[in-house]
């Protein structure tokens, strides 16, 4: 490390860069095996379902392109909240994102090995997985070593890649999320052509058994396919332009995401039907692939291992994603003094936040022995929780700054920063009602990780104390002329 290692990372990633890696992490396998279990619970409701998690989410997406046009630092919503609330509150913002990220990187890389292994033997390369054609959720199964060799070596090799470049991991960010977009593109065109999409029947749009009631939980299970966008704030300093660019990027992200979702799923119950869709389940989309996709494709056999390929290339897009954006939590927190120094260093050689990488990515492969379910629903209740502070910063800025500069403004303020709380404190107590009753390890988990946080922050304050460090950290705050 040298002298230099605290200065701003270089921007180095362009508007498409930054949009990317919002859709990168948004259309992960999510949309590949939730699709099916919607359909189970809200039948063709399933299409209302992603239509509503996609409002929802864009309030939150205005209050995040606000604060990002305002406070141009990297961090994401940590940032966000360091510079608005004091030190406890936003040190614990910042410990609760930087675990969600690393436990969403987790899930990510157990979901990309089976999804590999199936696609390996698609071409008769391996024999075949657990459950031959599927797209399986990401299960924890200590006889499959393989599945977490492949894991590790997926969390390895893009933690090496952006420890060693934050250009060359954006430049792999955008081809593979343009890869499985185009995926899916396809799926979209062979099955709205089809002769089975013809006579598709979304009527009666509520199941008689559940009816209306049935799209509440159904939104909850479906809402991380739209956690995602927010990744783009957290690298702001490594963008070019940033108050203009990541506005747009967010907005970019979240229109296209949401305009993939709702014809992914409007074809999947058009050609597969929401009864079949639901028995397929987990390979709802894989199914419908299957029967009216073309047989003997160049490469690609068949549309079932097309959705397959497309998994793949989900999985590896949405880790990527989250290695970047967990990363660069970490980095600002160092920076910000609220983790040790080394945090918020940049290599003398490479210009990444190394030290942040390596520590991230060491966390994410000690999170795969967590039970995968309860990791997962501790991921959704952090994000959901950090959704609902970054809302109420933007309201709080503008009381407390409101001659603040301000490239992009929330329209019809404070009405979406209000609706982005009231909508995410309700799919939280959704979560938390649900969890209570089948996974109550997650809320055990989540409480431990937030009070290691609290005796974290009380040892941290103590190291600075004994070393005489200086008790204002550097960078703090932004200058009048930023602000202004």
């Amino acid at each position: 490390m040298s002298g230099h290692d605290n200065r701003s990372p270089e921007a180095e990633l362009g508007l498409l860069d930054a949009t990317m890696i919002g859709m990168g992490a948004m259309i992960g396998a999510g949309i590949f095996v939730l699709t099916g279990l919607a359909a189970e619970i809200a039948g063709p409701a399933a299409l209302l379902v992603f239509v509503l998690n996609g409002v929802v989410t864009a309030f939150t997406g205005l209050s995040y392109a606000e604060l990002a046009s305002a406070i141009p630092k990297s961090g994401g919503g940590y940032a966000f909240v360091r510079e608005i609330f004091d030190d406890l509150p936003s040190f614990l913002m910042g410990w609760m994102l930087w675990f969600a990220y690393m436990i969403a990187g987790a899930l990510y890389a157990l979901g990309f090995a089976p999804n590999f292994l199936e696609l390996l033997h698609v071409y008769e390369l391996v024999p075949p997985p657990e459950q031959i054609g599927s797209i399986a959720v990401p299960v924890v199964d200590a006889g499959v070593s393989a599945g977490f060799g492949l894991a590790f070596g997926a969390v390895l090799l893009l933690v090496a890649l952006n420890a060693a470049s934050t250009a060359a991991s954006g430049s792999v960010e955008t081809i593979f999320t343009a890869t499985k977009v185009s995926i899916l593109v396809v799926f979209v065109a062979f099955g709205a052509t089809s002769p089975m999409f013809s006579g598709a029947e979304f009527q009666p749009l509520f199941s008689a058994g559940s009816g209306p009631s049935a799209v509440l939980p159904a939104m909850g299970l479906t809402f991380i396919a739209f956690e995602g966008y927010d990744l783009i704030t957290t690298v702001t300093e490594e963008v070019e332009n940033p108050r203009q660019n990541i506005p747009k990027a967010i907005f970019a992200s979240l229109a296209v995401t949401i305009l993939v979702y709702v014809t992914v799923v409007t074809v999947a119950i058009g050609t597969l039907g929401a009864q079949g869709l639901a028995e397929a389940g987990e390979a709802g989309i894989a199914e419908a692939a299957t029967e009216f996709m073309p047989t003997g494709l160049p490469i690609i056999q068949n549309g079932g291992a097309l959705i397959v390929f497309g998994a793949v290339f989900s999985t590896l897009t949405a880790l990527n994603a989250v290695v970047i954006a967990s990363s660069r939590v970490a980095f600002s927190m160092g920076r910000e003094g609220q983790l040790l120094p080394r945090f918020g260093q940049l290599h003398h050689r490479y210009g990444t936040p190394f030290v942040a990488i390596l520590a991230s990515g060491v966390v994410m492969l000690g999170s795969v022995a967590l039970p995968t379910q309860s990791a997962g629903n501790m991921s959704s209740l952090f994000f959901l929780l950090s959704f609902i502070v970054v809302n109420g910063a933007v309201i709080k800025l503008r009381r407390e700054r409101p001659s603040m500069n301000r490239p992009y403004e929330v329209p019809y303020y404070p009405i979406p920063p209000l609706m982005g709380i009231g909508l995410n404190l309700l799919l939280t107590v959704v979560l938390v009602v649900f969890l209570v009753r089948t996974d109550p390890m997650a809320l055990v988990l989540s409480v431990g990780w937030m009070l290691l946080g609290g005796v974290a922050y009380v040892a941290l304050d103590r190291v600075r104390a004994m070393q005489g460090a200086d008790t204002e950290p550097t960078s703090t705050t932004m200058t009048s002329q930023e602000r202004d």
